[in-house]
């Protein structure tokens, strides 16, 4: 059996009681980062199994057979990521599609995510969003990125590297106009921050400013209510 248990984003009591006994009773515990998950381990005393591996982005494939071949000998699968859930912009996806593919069961253990908790942060129309995960890096795709919402009533929530939230603000500013936002930093942690505002004030506010840790930008949809209106100058008669 595979068990795709999300583990918390930040606060190490955001987890349940289900995602421990998973843990616990785990034959094999495969992991994005060892290290990362070695902290809950030790956190809630869960023994280190025998089969304690790392499976990342990039070597999916090959860490997949080799769980696939685990599976296939009966032994009790946990897959986990450094937080959320596996598969939702983390390595996973592959891997379900696997036991899908092979037949093998699999079941999700419900936990913490950094997209419900930015929403409803944010203060922005919760009744339907979109998550996209990662905008791209370069200009033109980034701006393309943004531009596919353009017409779009829902609200967007992305998520982003530290050090990229001005690039991203600026962006998303070009192609959808001076829309409400929120930039979320570091849920639920001890230094947990969220700043409100149209695009234009957040991208002044973040255009120089260092971060540190994970960053959720939620921003709303096409809405007169939450867009900033522009008007002409006025000329004389």
């Amino acid at each position: 059996m595979l068990f795709i248990v999300a583990t918390p984003i930040g606060n190490l009591d955001d987890v349940s009681a289900r995602a421990l006994t998973t843990l616990r009773e785990a034959d094999v515990i495969a992991c994005e980062d060892t290290r990362r998950t070695r902290i809950l381990l030790d956190h809630y005393k869960i023994p280190i199994p025998r089969h304690f591996v790392s499976y990342r982005e990039h070597q999916e494939g090959r860490a997949g057979e080799y769980l696939l071949a685990l599976l296939k000998e009966d032994k009790k699968v946990a897959l986990c990521s450094d937080g959320g859930f596996p598969g939702i912009s983390d390595p996973g996806y592959r891997l379900v599609r696997l036991a899908i593919d092979e037949n093998i069961a699999f079941e999700v253990i419900p936990g913490a995510s950094a997209v419900p908790v930015a929403l409803v942060l944010s203060g922005l129309p919760s009744s339907s969003f979109t998550f996209k995960g990662y905008p791209p890096r370069k200009g033109g795709p980034i701006r393309r990125f943004f531009e596919e919402e353009k017409d779009m009533p829902h609200t967007l929530i992305v998520f982003e590297s530290p050090f990229r939230v001005a690039a991203s603000l600026a962006a998303a500013l070009e192609a959808l106009g001076d829309r409400q936002a929120a930039v979320c930093i570091e849920l639920t942690k001890k230094f947990e921050r969220v700043s409100r505002g149209f695009l234009s004030d957040l991208k002044a506010e973040f255009a120089d400013k260092k971060i540190k840790g994970e960053v959720t930008i939620v921003i709303a949809g096409n809405n007169p209510k939450f867009c900033r209106e522009t008007s002409a100058p006025k000329t004389l008669p």
